[in-house]
């Protein structure tokens, strides 16, 4: 109980963060109310459970309710304090990174961020012949230029990038974007990065990697996960609250050794995985920071790792490339893990405690994936009435399937959404995000283990950051890859059918 009431308290943190970090800068609605209506469904369930018990499962009407209404409120509030104007795709990369100062209800007056006099030079950066410029809009923080597009995007970009460099220098951030109409256009976002770094002395300027933290998270996360793996692998382990219970278990390397197999299997899985967007990032030059470790002292030992990136993305070929990188590389490292794990667990009776996330008695066939990968590591040993007990590095394995399945859901800022963004373009990706939300929300009612996942992705802002050059379409090599990952978030999310499942006799 006390455990459910402090996964809660770190869900509505978490919460929180992400609300403020993805639309406080776009709505006046407060963020503590939309905070509050998406806690709502949890807290409610939080108070059923307190009232009668673990045991006594929630009607699903109350469920179900409680995510309509919740759902519904959550948009009407945010469409109700909506800033954006009218072209609510065009974020700029300074709002993407930096707290935005509050808006007075009162009118702003338009700012221009070119001269009147430099209108004739920035019509100039557009040969008719490239981009016939029909309209200039001017924002408060941006200038937005619609026409027609006369030759490749890819083209265009770059050729009027040039133009713009030349009578303006690095004063603008050029973003070529695709409106909700479908006509591409142009927006020039004052370049904030360049004039801080010009106006700042080297010496104060912030340092954008900081490998003393990274190697602190990393050690600290070694030492939870490795507490967490010691009680994975049935050692008994003193509340590690106490300090003298710690010392115990630091002290004594034997113990020490039955949790690493978990916690380097898992830091391995999330490492690599972050290692791929940060190679990916640097190859092109992308400003991003070392891969950082989130330690906690209980459930999974770790709430992951991420990295930072502090540049805008040159164009949707390095949007896909960045975002599947991850998840690639992370699976990649998962597989032999996995396989090795499962050939060294234990094969027990399947029975009515057997849940997707019991680990001392699953039933591989909750995943097509999982159920291939353990009739190939267990061979004759598993029958239709078998479960697995794993062992810790199948744990870790099995962890970085779920965190694989995550991370490629086609949503938003996860990675999969970025990769729907880049291959169908920014409307699309919204459509098949959305539709995403309601599969995962009705596989959830037939399996409430995917529940929390689905109340955190259907409050997840389905709208990604655009790249600069957010029109020019993936290859068909590219676009392939696109549908090998969804293809793998499928059989990882999806039970084994009845009809493989006779076939491999499981």
């Amino acid at each position: 109980m006390a455990f459910w009431f402090l996964f809660i308290l770190l869900l509505g943190l978490a919460t929180y963060l992400m609300v403020q970090h993805s639309v406080a800068h776009i709505t006046r609605t407060p963020v503590w109310l939309l905070w509050l209506v998406l806690m709502t469904p949890a807290f409610l369930l939080s108070g059923w459970t307190l009232m009668y018990g673990a045991k006594q499962p929630p009607p699903s009407a109350l469920i179900i309710w409680s995510l309509f209404v919740c759902t519904l409120l959550y948009w009407t509030l945010f469409q109700w304090g909506r800033q954006a104007p009218r072209d609510t795709q065009i974020q700029t990369p300074a709002e993407a990174s930096e707290s935005q100062p509050a808006i007075q209800p009162t009118p702003e007056p338009i700012v221009r961020p070119i001269e009147l006099t430099e209108e004739t030079q920035l019509r100039n950066c557009f040969p008719w012949s490239v981009y016939y410029v029909q309209n200039i809009e001017y924002r408060p923080q941006a200038v937005i230029c619609r026409g027609q597009l006369r030759t490749k995007a890819s083209n265009a970009y770059q050729q009027i990038k040039t133009n713009i460099e030349a009578q303006f220098g690095d004063r603008f951030v050029l973003i070529f974007q695709e409106g909700f109409n479908g006509k591409p256009f142009f927006v020039l976002v004052p370049n904030t990065q360049a004039a801080k770094e010009r106006n700042t002395p080297r010496r104060d300027q912030e340092q954008l990697t900081r490998p003393g933290l990274a190697l602190l998270l990393l050690v600290a996360t070694l030492l939870t996960t490795t507490l967490v793996g010691i009680e994975n692998a049935d050692v008994s382990l003193p509340p590690i609250w106490e300090i003298g219970s710690l010392f115990k278990v630091l002290s004594n390397p034997d113990v020490l050794f039955k949790g690493l197999p978990y916690a380097l299997g898992l830091m391995t899985i999330l490492g690599i995985h972050e290692l791929g967007h940060y190679l990916t990032a640097k190859f092109y030059n992308i400003r991003s920071t070392l891969p950082y470790f989130i330690p906690v002292p209980f459930f999974l030992g770790t709430f992951g790792a991420f990295i930072q990136m502090r540049s805008p993305i040159p164009n949707r070929k390095a949007l896909f490339d960045i975002s599947i990188a991850g998840p690639i590389a992370g699976f990649v490292v998962t597989l032999p893990l996995l396989i090795w794990g499962l050939a060294h667990s234990d094969v027990v009776s399947l029975n009515e405690k057997t849940r997707l996330l019991n680990l001392d008695a699953l039933n591989p066939k909750y995943s097509i994936l999982l159920a291939l990968l353990s009739k190939l590591a267990l061979g004759s040993q598993l029958t239709a009435k078998s479960a697995l007990d794993l062992h810790p590095l199948a744990v870790a394995g099995f962890l970085g399937l779920v965190v694989t399945a995550l991370n490629l859901m086609p949503v938003g800022q996860l990675d999969g959404g970025h990769i729907v963004h880049a291959m169908f373009g920014q409307r699309t990706a919204i459509i098949i995000g959305q539709i995403a939300r309601v599969l995962l929300l009705l596989l959830a009612l037939v399996r409430e283990e995917f529940l929390l996942w689905a109340i955190i992705l259907l409050f997840m802002p389905l709208i990604d950051e655009p790249a600069l050059n957010d029109v020019t379409e993936l290859d068909n090599g590219r676009d392939i890859w696109g549908l090998l990952a969804i293809a793998l978030l499928i059989i990882i999310v999806l039970p084994l059918p009845q009809a493989i499942a006779n076939f491999l006799q499981i």
